[in-house]
């Protein structure tokens, strides 16, 4: 096996679940993430998720790419984009930057399309931070920002770049 070979065996992790979970789950890697069963909970990932079309699934999702073919009802942050596919039935209140619906989807709830900068408060609600916190970040240069006259603007492609080097609150 070449060193090519390896790195892309490393690169590609791909977790496949079929089983009733529940809880808290947080993938700081990037992993290609499928759920086939039952999950209810808190899921965090990087990289692509999907909601196979026999899962049934009640949570609050943070991905960069997610990609649904099942039951859902919850929310969601993807922060690349969101995919429903014919088979999707969802209930959700869902945050992304592109949102993909086919024909024979069934969509119930609320999209917010997230922009390219963000401002303060809209900052405080993406990273679920208090807003003092993120101000002090700003003023100190803990976080990407840019000074828009009295305010900030953040970037939202600076703003994931930092997160996924896992500098939030590190500078």
């Amino acid at each position: 096996m070449s060193f090519k070979d390896k790195h892309r065996q490393d690169v590609e992790k791909i977790l496949d679940v079929d089983a009733a979970m529940s809880g808290s789950l947080t993938f700081r890697d990037p992993v290609n993430l499928r759920i086939n069963g039952k999950f209810e909970g808190t899921l965090e990932t990087k990289g692509s998720l999907v909601i196979g079309p026999n899962a049934i699934v009640n949570a609050h999702l943070i991905g960069d790419e997610i990609i649904i073919a099942g039951r859902l009802k919850g929310d969601i942050l993807a922060k690349q984009k969101l995919i429903l596919l014919p088979s999707a039935v969802v209930e959700i209140k869902a945050r992304t930057a592109r949102l993909v619906v086919n024909e024979g989807a069934v969509f119930e709830g609320t999209c917010h399309m997230l922009k390219d900068h963000f401002s303060i408060d809209e900052l405080a609600k993406y990273l679920e931070v208090e807003l003092p916190l993120i101000t002090e970040w700003a003023s100190t240069g803990k976080v990407p920002a840019l000074k828009d006259g009295e305010s900030w603007k953040f970037e939202r492609k600076a703003i994931d770049e930092w997160l996924a080097a896992g500098r939030i609150g590190n500078g």
